[in-house]
């Protein structure tokens, strides 16, 4: 599918490398104290997905361009979580004056 002078990558590469980034960002968002650091793991979660997608499109029985597509759409509903999930940080900071998780474990603000 590659162009003249594409790299072929394996696929166990990149199913590793998404296994491997996968593992990280749910180590760093079920681990972490810091709802920034939570964020960006799941950011990373979500990247790795996107690796699979693509991946596993590439590897199909007719390649085409499905995998990218749901990948498109997978990057702007990630776009829009860390646009949402900034806002409400932004806003319990305000209140809180702080971003560690367990102080975010009350209802009332």
């Amino acid at each position: 599918m590659g162009g003249a002078g594409a790299i072929q990558v394996p696929a166990t590469s990149l199913l590793a490398l998404a296994a491997i980034l996968f593992c990280i960002g749910l180590y760093g968002a079920l681990t972490r104290r810091n709802l920034i650091i939570v964020l960006v793991s799941i950011e990373l979660m979500l990247n790795a997905a996107n690796i699979n997608l693509v991946t596993f499109s590439r590897l199909g029985a007719s390649p085409g361009l499905h995998g990218q597509v749901f990948a498109l759409f997978t990057i702007t509903v990630a776009a829009a979580e860390i646009a949402v999930g900034l806002a409400l940080l932004l806003a319990a900071f305000r209140t809180r004056r702080s971003t560690h998780v367990e102080d975010m474990d009350q209802h009332k603000w």
